[in-house]
């Protein structure tokens, strides 16, 4: 009997240790990398962006002047479009129709950056590179959250002198049928290395940091998520912080859901990989799956039930710059 039961036991065990690795690999929602069917890559880059229209994503601008990176999911490949007329980055675009705007970008080396003095905008129909409206001289900086709502496109907060100070809380907005500018009550607080996303009829500022280079340009990272209410022209802070504090993060609304994936800060080498998620209506934020690899200074595409994210800096800083791309599957 003894002999029979210690044989129970070890079939027992046996089952379990088979079944336990059939668990770990039918877990769903988890981030995947995604590969192409010819090995096309993207051009690497960082404090870049990252946008989709209709069934193709592009990244565009960074350090450098590099062509436009499009990946065709008609064709699961990558192909080089148009180099814009100059060096663009940390900006966040918008998309209006065919259309991708980058307004508050920045131009030059670090630490130093200048704000880009024109709106610039690319034409994904045609590959081709546009310059348009000045942007008011009295309100130029770089490194600014925008979204687009009704038409107009919200500029908020930034920073003026590249990485080194004049941190902004401002707000703009530019109509994008006639062409003029707005100036709306200022932000709680300045922040520049950061994300805006709108859910409903609010626009929410998530991360970022005060940059001041040389000595202390990661330091200052800023927890509070700040809320513009259009329809009454007033901010609110929000109760619960973001949990986790970094900037150069990738931010994107999924329906009454925000999305903060990836950034940089002062107290780990390697780029952020955590996701986590805000819920808008009860102000509670949610930890998703890692990100395979941490990355910053990119953007997130939102594409049948998945989110990508490409390209971007693997560590604080500059480098390396990662050519991969992930995708997470969420449910409806």
């Amino acid at each position: 009997m003894k002999r029979f039961l210690l044989g129970l036991m070890a079939f027992q065990l046996l089952i379990t240790s088979c079944e336990e690795p059939k668990k770990k690999a039918s877990k769903e929602n988890m981030w995947q990398y995604v590969t192409t069917v010819d090995q096309s890559e993207p051009v690497p880059r960082h404090e870049a962006a990252f946008v989709g229209v209709k069934d193709k994503f592009y990244l565009l601008g960074g350090r450098g002047i590099r062509p436009v990176s499009i990946y065709d999911n008609a064709t699961s490949t990558w192909s080089n479009g148009a180099k814009p007329p100059i060096e663009i980055h940390h900006f966040q675009p918008v998309v209006h129709k065919n259309l991708v705007y980058v307004i508050g970008a920045m131009t030059g080396g670090y630490p130093d950056e200048t704000p880009v003095p024109n709106i610039y905008i690319y034409n994904v129909s045609n590959d081709n590179w546009t310059i348009g409206d000045s942007i008011p001289r009295d309100r130029l900086r770089g490194s600014t959250g925008n979204v687009i709502y009704n038409n107009k496109v919200y500029i908020s907060c930034g920073i003026k002198n590249g990485h080194i100070g004049e941190h902004k809380k401002w707000l703009d907005t530019y109509d994008l049928k006639t062409r003029k500018w707005q100036i709306l009550p200022d932000a709680p607080m300045e922040r520049d290395h950061f994300q805006a996303a709108i859910v409903d009829h609010k626009m929410y500022l998530l991360g970022g940091r005060q940059s001041k280079a040389p000595d202390e340009t990661f330091k200052h990272t800023i927890a509070e998520v700040c809320a513009f209410d259009f329809q009454e022209e007033k901010w609110e802070i929000l109760p619960n912080n973001l949990p986790t504090m970094r900037a150069g993060n990738m931010v994107t609304p999924i329906h009454e859901y925000i999305w903060v994936i990836g950034g940089e800060s002062d107290n780990q080498p390697v780029a952020h990989n955590e996701v986590e998620v805000l819920n808008t209506k009860t102000k509670i934020w949610e930890k998703k799956p890692a990100l395979l690899r941490g990355r910053h200074g990119s953007g997130i595409v939102v594409y049948k039930n998945a989110c990508y994210v490409a390209s971007g800096s693997g560590n604080k800083g500059g480098s390396p710059e990662l050519k991969s791309m992930e995708k997470f599957v969420f449910s409806k």
